[in-house]
């Protein structure tokens, strides 16, 4: 934020603060003796807040009559959204009412009590019944709001009846719901839902309208909405804007005399640290400091992100410096907020200089600990983190603790080291998941401490996160062989990596495991291994499981069945796949909705489409999203497109899923050749600000592409950010810009995927291997691409290319027969630091060879090991391509310059004949 903006902002809180003094000073006399002017308030209400509160009275009541928002109801919303009064109600039993008050009805004054108090409760009617809402709607249309809103009980509720409806709501309650959220939770959620649908102004207002008492939760999801919009705004005014209101709630919060707490102050000095606002940062940090002084030592964390924010180097060293030599009694949770500070950020020096002084025995939270042992790891203080364990250890404070999430009431003090000693592990850079193992089991001995079940699952799950199955496999055997029990989740966790790993094999290995160690698997246990037997074609050993169900007192799934039944079908075996059907019904296992969309989407004919859609309708089974978006694709393959389009006439599909499936037609009819069609849906998508489908816009990608349109290209790409299609849409588009020879686009694709495999183990020069190979394929005549795209991954990206990338490379100048370019590009490979060996040698040769430099080629030649005969075959076959190409063109040449000379003599002889 700008200085003058950063300006404006302080003299508003001071402004503010100065005047909230100088009324809490009157407000006594105030009480005593009302002014005439508001005893003139009492006898006659304001006429534009009597205005205000009738239209808005009245939008409340149109919302049960109307099942859309209509036009005035629009321009009513919009004229919620002025510009705040800088005055503020300091009367200690206000709510939130006193906001709307200054923000909308600035001329109210206390006696409008009537209107105010119908219009309460009419909001309170929509508002106390929260959990009766569509959660689960996330479409933003007008349509959608008034039927969010349209509640039939709306109009027979008064004043009077409002307790007696709130009993009988919780009743109804008790019997559809299973409340598994605190009430904060869920008031959260209504406030988020209220604030996504009618917008941060017009929630302020109608939740400052409600006949209740306000607390502190209700205040700190107001401020989070103020502060939220304020981060996600680009519009100055309105990030000022934003704030003073969430100031206003602020001061509310005082006001009423509630405790500043960090869940209400947090949020936002947060803000003001990402934003750099050091001034504003220390009037609230004065306030909060003021209201509750207890609150020290969590200001003290905020101060030093603030510096660390600013790259202040001078106060964070006299932060430091000045808690080490503190004595006083304080002095360890002033340490461990700065501690916890600089763990975010990484900074060692200053770690290191509080580290010296910490007494870990006296830290507050187990957040805190595990902070701290994390940040050990990182900066591989394995001393420091010994010594703090063996600090621990040895004291007695973990049977005291109570605020241990991981551990039950069961758990030693023991287990709790364990669990530090894994986060510490795991914490450390640069280690292999097998070095990470060995250092875990090496403390574990050390300190003469056993590892607990949840830290061998914790192992477990996270060698599983990088693949590394068979690590995670020695580690549950070595806890099933301790006599450690694990959990499914664990399990389960190790098949999900075998199938993304493509390690399907390991699945007898698990399942042997299991038999052994008398395991209890549940169903869910044995589809995930029945798809791994799939996806290997192991159908008989599927089908084996299945019938080992029995032992294990289980019953076969129709999930089961369907994984079988997908796997014939991604093998075309069509006769299989139905038997799958007769199975099922031998065993009474009935087809679901997903069965019935695997069958039609891979009918054979319409007919089949038509049958498998009767049938599922017949059996009672109602269509989900897969079953309409498998009638789309199996239309649109047989090239039924008008039959494709008609689905999305049928009532049966949910309003929240017609996007989902309107994507999955734009992907058919663009995946079937109908793109005029397809990029006319897609318009009327993205008109209605809707989101498209991942695979459709893969689909229109591959379109552009074929059309030649880069743009059109790139911008469907920015869609798939958060998408698993994202890296091959993203080489797609890639693959267009080598084609084209669109240097600048192309590189900064590659930042992006940079970006996107930073934290994974793959090393950055290997992503840009296939970028050469395509380049190597175009066959060109031209270089300068190729080594323009060498240098600006070298310069921009900062990476070394890879030896497969300057082959590739090698490879093109073969291709442009150019030998300058080929020198370039062997300089390349001692820059890099990668020694030549053969094939190096045998690429150099071809490409001198091919641009017609003999000379340097038999220098190569020279240095070519020819003791393996494949390479003397290789060698030999570049001689016999371009050696002898060389020599018929030399040939050539001599026949044409004798026929020149014949024919000049002939010439010549001629005309002296002629003389």
């Amino acid at each position: 934020m700008p200085a003058p903006t950063a300006e404006n902002l302080v003299s508003l809180f001071r402004s503010a603060a100065r005047l909230t003094f100088k009324r809490s000073s009157t407000s006594a006399a105030a009480k005593k003796k009302p002014s005439s002017a508001g005893a003139a308030a009492k006898k006659k209400p304001s006429s534009s807040s009597s205005a205000d509160d009738a239209a808005l009275k009245a939008y409340v009541s149109a919302i049960n009559s109307s099942s859309a928002v209509s036009e005035s109801a629009k321009c009513l919303l919009k004229s919620f959204k002025r510009t705040p009064s800088p005055t503020v109600s300091t009367s200690p039993n206000s709510s939130l009412h006193s906001i709307v008050s200054d923000s909308l009805n600035s001329g109210r004054r206390d006696g409008d009590d009537e209107s105010a108090k119908q219009l309460s409760t009419d909001a309170s009617s929509i508002l106390y019944d929260e959990m009766d809402l569509d959660w689960d709607d996330e479409y933003e249309d007008e349509e959608s709001l008034g039927n969010m809103l349209d509640l039939p009980w709306l109009s027979r509720m008064s004043f009077s009846n409002m307790s007696l409806r709130r009993k009988i709501v919780s009743r109804e309650r008790k019997q559809k719901w299973v409340f598994k959220n605190t009430y904060s939770s869920r008031f959260s959620r209504l406030v988020n839902m209220c604030a996504k649908k009618l917008g941060s102004d017009a929630t302020i207002a109608v939740f400052g309208r409600l006949g209740r008492e306000t607390g502190p939760k209700e205040y700190n999801a107001l401020i989070n909405i103020c502060i939220e919009k304020a981060r996600n705004t680009t519009d100055e005014d309105v990030a000022l804007e934003q704030i003073y209101k969430a100031y206003q709630i602020f001061k509310l919060v005082r006001e009423t005399g509630f405790k500043i707490e960090e869940e209400t102050y947090g949020q936002f000095l947060m803000y003001l640290i990402d934003f750099e606002m050091v001034d504003e940062f220390f009037f609230f940090h004065e306030l909060i400091k003021e209201e509750n002084p207890d609150s020290l030592p969590r200001l003290a964390y905020y101060e030093m992100l603030l510096w660390i924010r600013v790259n202040n180097e001078a106060k964070i060293q006299a932060l430091c410096q000045s808690v080490v030599a503190d004595d006083a009694e304080e002095k360890s949770y002033l340490q461990e907020s700065l501690l916890l500070a600089l763990c975010e950020s990484d900074r060692k020096e200053e770690f290191l200089m509080l580290l010296g002084t910490f007494d870990i025995t006296k830290v507050q939270s187990v957040a805190s600990l595990v902070c701290v042992f994390r940040s050990l790891g990182k900066l591989l203080l394995e001393p420091f983190a010994e010594r703090f364990l063996l600090e621990l250890k040895r004291s007695d404070i973990f049977p005291n603790v109570q605020v241990w999430y991981f551990c039950s009431s069961t758990d030693t003090g023991a287990e709790n080291i364990s669990n530090l000693i894994c986060e510490y592990a795991i914490s450390i850079p640069n280690f292999a998941v097998e070095e990470i193992i060995i250092k875990f089991h090496e403390i574990h001995t050390k300190l003469e401490v056993s590892p607990s079940s949840a830290q061998y699952e914790k192992l477990i799950k996270y060698s599983c996160e990088f693949f590394k199955v068979h690590e995670a496999l020695n580690v549950m055997d070595e806890a099933l062989g301790s006599g450690i029990a694990l959990s499914l989740e664990t399990l389960h966790s190790i098949l999900d990596a075998c199938d993304r790993s493509c390690e399907f094999n390991l699945v007898h290995q698990i399942y042997s495991r299991i038999s052994h160690h008398n395991l209890k698997p549940n169903n869910e246990t044995f589809r995930r291994m029945i798809l791994l037997c799939v996806k290997m074609k192991d159908f008989e050993g599927a089908y084996g499981m299945i019938d080992d169900l029995q032992e294990m007192n289980l019953k076969p799934t129709t999930g089961m069945y369907n994984t079988i039944l997908s796997g014939y079908f991604r093998e075309k075996n069509i006769v299989s796949a139905k038997n799958v059907l007769k199975q099922m019904e031998d065993v009474d296992v009935k087809p679901d909705a997903l069965t019935f969309s695997y069958l039609i989407g891979n009918s054979q004919c319409e007919k089949d489409i038509i049958k498998f859609y009767d049938m599922m309708n017949d059996s009672g089974v109602q269509p989900s999203k897969h079953v309409f978006m498998a009638l789309i694709n199996a239309y649109a393959s047989w090239g039924k497109f008008d039959k494709a389009k008609q689905v999305l006439l049928e009532k049966r599909i949910p309003v929240k899923h017609l996007n989902e499936i309107k994507s999955v037609l734009v992907g058919a009819l663009a995946s079937n050749g109908h793109f005029s069609d397809a990029l006319k849906m897609y318009e009327e998508i993205k008109e209605a600000e809707c989101d498209l489908d991942p695979k459709a816009i893969k689909c229109l990608i591959e379109y552009f592409h074929s059309e030649g349109d880069l743009n059109k290209s790139l911008q469907l790409l920015e869609e798939l950010n958060d998408s698993p299609y994202w890296t091959d849409a993203c080489f797609r588009v890639i693959s267009h810009c080598v084609q084209h020879k669109d240097l600048r686009s192309t590189v900064d694709l590659l930042k992006q995927l940079k970006d996107k495999f930073i934290n994974a183990e793959v090393a950055p020069e290997v992503l840009f291997d296939e970028v050469f190979c395509l380049f190597a394929e175009k066959e060109s005549t031209d270089m300068k691409f190729g080594l323009d795209l060498l240098q600006a991954i070298k310069e921009e990206l900062g990476i070394q290319p890879s030896r497969k990338s300057l082959d590739f490379l090698l490879s093109a100048c073969v291709n442009a027969k150019d030998s300058k370019s080929s020198f370039l590009v062997w300089q390349e490979y001692e820059k890099a630091g990668l020694p030549y060996n053969v094939l190096s040698f045998v690429r150099m040769y071809q490409a001198l060879l091919a641009s017609g430099n003999g000379k340097s080629a038999a220098k190569i030649l020279n240095k070519i090991p020819k003791g393996d005969p494949h390479v003397r075959c290789v060698i030999k076959a570049c001689e016999e391509t371009y050696m002898k190409s060389s020599e018929s063109v030399e040939t050539k040449q001599q026949k044409r310059k004798k026929a020149l000379v014949a024919t000049l003599g002939l010439l010549d002889g001629l005309e002296a004949k002629t003389e």
